[in-house]
């Protein structure tokens, strides 16, 4: 049977209202733990330097229109606040040419909602999720499925999702969000036994695996769960990939930092797509970091996301960072 889609994202839509901190912010390190906190005077009003309201954005959203505009046929399983906010946000998916097949209405609760407070380039996101009741539609065959955050009380998806990908033969790239890291791998096995491409940052495959620093080590053992290809993003330091064969570390373009936000999201777009057009993983990873690269350069996970003749233009104008294999 042939696909009526390239791709179908599954996940929840946000409306991100991004507030630029004032310099005089602290950030504080705990001397125990190494963690940091962003340094807020409590019961104070505090100060923002400027902001910016970003209809239509969260993990699976990022991802199905940046698939849109790399010339990938997508479509989006998500419900919108029947709100203001939510008619906004399917102007958006109309506009980035999203199927809204199976955009679910949802006259029962408004729409979910992100402060992201931008310091010195780096992001804190407060995160509001609606209560939904999900449900996978009866969706037309897809050559992939991207799965990635949702609020709780989506259990039942990790059975709907694995028996679609059986049934179509589809290929499901996989982003666990908050909530799905936190039910651990007994709840996820019938996901991860089923994914084609599983995407995670550094400090996610440390929460999931424990707090081992050694990359090669976080890929095996995340390969071992399931997945046919393993992916880890670490900011700065680039990104690794284990294909079951050979293990790659690829750098990051070098481009000016506004801010972080999507970032993920723009390079797992970029990798699912490189590898729907046909292309090996070295190529995907060089497609993610493009895309995360050109993100990075806006305020909000959406505006940077490269169309697909933008794609070939950047690989080719910047130079390419340094691609090798892990021993």
């Amino acid at each position: 049977m042939k696909p009526k889609f390239d791709l179908i994202s599954v996940g929840d839509t946000q409306y991100d209202v991004f507030l630029e901190l004032e310099e005089e912010t602290k950030v504080l390190k705990d001397p125990e733990s190494g963690m940091e906190y962003l340094g807020l005077v409590f019961a104070e009003k505090i100060p923002a330097k400027s902001y910016k309201a970003v209809p239509a954005v969260g993990n699976s959203a990022n991802v199905a229109i940046g698939a849109s505009r790399l010339g990938l046929k997508s479509a989006f399983y998500t419900h919108l606040g029947k709100d203001y906010v939510g008619e906004e946000e399917m102007k958006v998916f109309k506009q980035e040419k999203v199927s809204s097949d199976y955009i679910v209405w949802d006259k029962k609760h408004g729409s979910n909602f992100s402060a992201v407070l931008n310091y010195k380039g780096e992001r804190t996101i407060i995160v509001h999720h609606e209560p939904r009741d999900y449900d996978l539609p009866n969706c037309a065959p897809a050559s992939w499925m991207y799965f990635s955050s949702l609020a709780p009380g989506h259990e039942k998806l990790h059975t709907q999702i694995p028996e679609y990908v059986k049934k179509y033969k589809a290929k499901l790239g996989f982003n666990p969000g908050s909530f799905q890291l936190q039910e651990g791998f007994d709840a996820l096995r019938s996901v991860l036994e089923t994914t084609a491409v599983f995407f995670v940052n550094k400090e996610e495959a440390k929460t999931l695996l424990g707090n081992s620093d050694d990359v090669k080590e976080l890929l095996s053992k995340l390969k071992d769960k399931g997945p046919k290809i393993v992916v880890i993003t670490d900011g700065m330091k680039g990104s690794y990939c284990f294909d079951g064969t050979s293990f790659y570390h690829l750098g990051i373009f070098q481009v000016p930092l506004v801010e972080m936000t999507g970032a993920g999201d723009a390079y797992s777009t970029g990798f699912i797509s490189a590898i729907a057009k046909g292309k090996d993983v070295k190529e995907a990873m060089k497609w993610g970091a493009a895309n995360a690269a050109s993100v990075i350069q806006k305020i909000g996970a959406r505006e940077g996301l490269l169309h697909e003749k933008e794609m070939q233009k950047f690989l080719d104008e910047n130079p390419n960072p340094e691609l090798k294999m892990l021993q």
